[in-house]
C-alpha cells in the first residue's frame, strides 16, 4: 500500500482545517480529511468550566484510509501540523465544531492551542502522552445537550479534524525531477556494485569460467510499448528526463532484450516506488516519462507476477522509502524510536525487528500480535 504525505496547498483558496469534530468513531469522507482514528483521548480538564483537552493532529503517524477499492496510508509532517494549526485561527475557524462529522453544533469553541515541544509539556499533567510536534487544543463546551448527552456519557472520546489537504506528490512538481533522479542514481549504484561483485567473484575463483546469469524476455508487448512511448516522449523534451540507467533500461525493454533476475527485482522495486509520480495526463512530466521508460504499469504487473512465480518476493511486503516499509501487511519503521512511539499510540509496549531488503526494520510491540487491553 502507498503512503501519501498530505500537505497544505496555500495557493488554493480552500485549504487547511475547517472545523474540529468531537467523535467516537468518525467516518472518513472522500472529499475532506476527517481522521478520527488518530485521536488519543480527551481529558476533561474542568467539569465545571466544561473544557476538554486533546490531540487535534499528530505528526508522522500513518493513518489508514480507504477510498472505493483503493487502500493507502496518509500522514502529516511536523511542519504541516504546525502550519495547519496557525491557519485554523488565522481563518477564524475556532468556533466551527461538529458532532461525529455529521452535524454542526453551536457553543463549542477552541480556546487554547499549542504545539508539543518537549517532555515537560502541560498535556503530560493530564495523562496525554503524545509525540513532540502534536497539535493540542482545549475546547470550551457551553452546549448543555452536548455536554450532558455526549461528553459526560462518554459517547465521544476524541477530537477529529475536518479539512482540505493536498497530496504532496501531485503538487510539488518542482521537486519531482530531483526525486526521480535520486531514485535512478540508486539504480546506477546498484548496477555498478553488482558488476564489481561479479568481477571480484570471478577473480577469486580463478577458474576463467564464464558467469551465466538467468535471464528472461517473456514480458508482454505492453511493457515494450510503454518503454518505446517513454523514449518518444523523452525525445520531445530533449531527453532531459531520466539518468543514463533509465534510458538504457528503456532500450532493453523496447528491443525485447533479456533481463536478469536482479534487474527484474530492481524493475519491480523502482516501479513500486515511482508509481506515485506517474500522471498519464502530463506527457512532459519526468515522473511520467521515467515510469514509462521502465515499462510502466504493465512492467510493474509483469515483474510482480514473475518474481512471485520465482518465489523471489513476498507480495505482502515492500520497502516504501528509507523511513517506511510494509512487512506482512504491517508498517515497519527505520528507527527503534519511531516503532516505540507507534507502539504507545496503538496500545502496546516495546518493539521487534525484521530483516527485509538487507536492512533492519523496527515494528511496534514486542510481538507481532497486539496485547489485549
Amino acid at each position: 500500500m502507498n503512503i501519501v504525505e498530505l500537505i497544505l496547498d496555500e495557493e488554493n483558496e480552500i485549504t487547511g482545517i475547517d472545523a474540529v469534530s468531537i467523535v467516537e468513531n468518525g467516518a472518513i469522507e472522500s472529499d475532506f480529511i476527517s481522521l478520527s482514528k488518530q485521536e488519543v483521548k480527551l481529558a476533561k480538564v474542568d467539569d465545571e468550566k466544561r473544557i476538554l483537552m486533546g490531540a487535534a493532529l499528530i505528526p508522522n503517524k500513518p493513518i489508514f484510509r480507504k477510498q472505493g477499492e483503493e487502500m493507502f496510508y496518509v500522514y502529516f509532517s511536523k511542519e504541516t501540523v504546525r502550519r495547519a494549526s496557525e491557519l485554523f485561527f488565522m481563518n477564524g475557524n475556532q468556533n466551527n465544531a461538529t458532532l461525529e462529522h455529521q452535524m454542526s453544533i453551536n457553543d463549542l469553541t477552541v480556546v487554547e492551542s499549542w504545539i508539543v515541544e518537549g517532555e515537560q509539556d502541560k498535556s503530560r499533567l493530564y495523562g496525554l502522552d503524545v509525540p513532540v510536534g502534536t497539535w493540542m487544543i482545549s475546547m470550551k463546551v457551553e452546549n448543555d445537550e452536548v455536554w450532558n448527552d455526549y461528553v459526560k456519557s462518554g459517547k465521544v472520546k476524541g477530537f477529529s479534524i475536518e479539512g482540505y489537504f493536498a497530496d504532496k506528490a501531485k503538487i510539488k512538481k518542482d521537486d519531482l525531477k530531483a526525486e526521480m533522479e535520486a531514485i535512478e542514481e540508486q539504480e546506477a549504484e546498484y548496477m555498478l556494485s553488482n558488476i564489481k561483485a561479479l568481477i571480484k567473484k570471478d577473480n577469486r575463483t580463478k577458474t576463467g569460467k564464464k558467469i551465466v546469469l538467468e535471464t528472461f524476455k517473456d514480458y508482454p508487448d505492453a511493457v515494450s510499448n510503454n518503454a518505446k512511448r517513454g523514449i518518444e516522449l523523452n525525445e520531445k523534451v530533449n531527453n532531459k528526463c531520466a539518468t543514463q540507467v533509465g534510458k538504457i533500461r528503456a532500450q532493453q525493454l523496447a528491443n525485447k532484450e533479456n533481463i536478469s533476475v536482479q534487474t527484474l527485482k530492481r524493475m519491480y522495486s523502482y516501479l513500486s516506488r515511482a508509481a506515485e509520480y506517474y500522471d498519464e495526463n502530463d506527457k512532459e512530466a519526468c515522473g511520467t516519462i521515467s515510469y514509462l521508460l521502465w515499462g510502466g504499469k504493465a512492467g510493474l504487473r509483469w515483474s510482480e507476477s514473475k518474481l512471485k512465480e520465482l518465489g523471489e518476493i513476498n507480495l505482502s511486503s515492500m520497502m516504501v522509502n528509507d523511513d517506511f516499509a510494509i512487512i506482512d501487511d504491517r508498517l515497519a519503521y527505520s528507527t527503534q524510536e519511531k516503532a516505540e512511539e507507534m507502539a504507545a499510540n496503538i496500545g502496546c509496549e516495546g518493539f521487534h525487528i525484521h530483516e527485509f531488503e538487507n536492512k533492519e526494520w523496527y515494528m511496534p510491540c514486542k510481538k507481532h500480535v497486539l496485547k489485549n487491553k
